[in-house]
């Protein structure tokens, strides 16, 4: 009984750590005005005939912090590269000169941070609502197990284990939340 009771706390800490990993990447997508390569993750290349993340046919820097260079490894991958960039409506504008592709992240106004902030505390909500459900699935299983001749004590200390790793994961959250909200605010 004791060995599926530590299952359970540890796909319960598994569920936690992949809300929290999923927030951490949709954290990412939210621009806060300054250019990163993380940006352009989701953007995917007709290569030859088949979708190719853009990492993976080019070259991706910062050359300063409002500048995002892509230079592809082909010269005849421009035009794609180009026209993903356009269709992955990540509010970018590409410039190219033939060689490189340029996008200007410009800076965010007032108005657009504050709906960029919505933003952030709507995903950190999603990803608490996530890390309760996993709690409360995790306590519903323990109780069955109880029904099943698992002892009252050990039900309650894991119990409590999973309510540990709720507020632990709880202020992981607030804390990314926080530090995102910090970057969207800073000018």
């Amino acid at each position: 009984m004791e060995e599926e009771v530590e299952l359970i706390l540890d796909l319960c800490k598994e569920k936690m750590e992949a809300a929290v990993e999923h927030l951490e990447k949709e954290l990412v997508h939210i621009r806060a005005g300054k250019a990163s390569i993380r940006m352009l993750d989701g953007v995917m290349v007709d290569y030859y005939g088949s979708m190719t993340p853009l990492a993976q046919v080019s070259n991706i820097s910062t050359p300063d912090a409002r500048t995002i260079a892509v230079q592809p490894w082909e010269k005849t991958l421009i035009n794609p590269i180009e026209k993903a960039i356009l269709n992955a409506n990540l509010g970018f504008n590409p410039e190219n000169n033939g060689e490189i592709i340029r996008i200007n992240v410009p800076p965010l106004t007032e108005e657009r941070r504050r709906t960029l902030s919505k933003q952030v505390s709507q995903e950190g909500e999603n990803a608490k609502v996530s890390i309760r459900s996993v709690r409360k699935d995790s306590n519903d299983t323990l109780k069955k197990m109880m029904k099943n001749g698992l002892s009252e004590d050990l039900e309650k200390d894991a119990e409590e284990k999973v309510q540990n790793m709720t507020n632990d994961y709880g202020k992981k959250v607030d804390k990314m939340l926080e530090l995102k909200n910090q970057e969207i605010f800073t000018i």
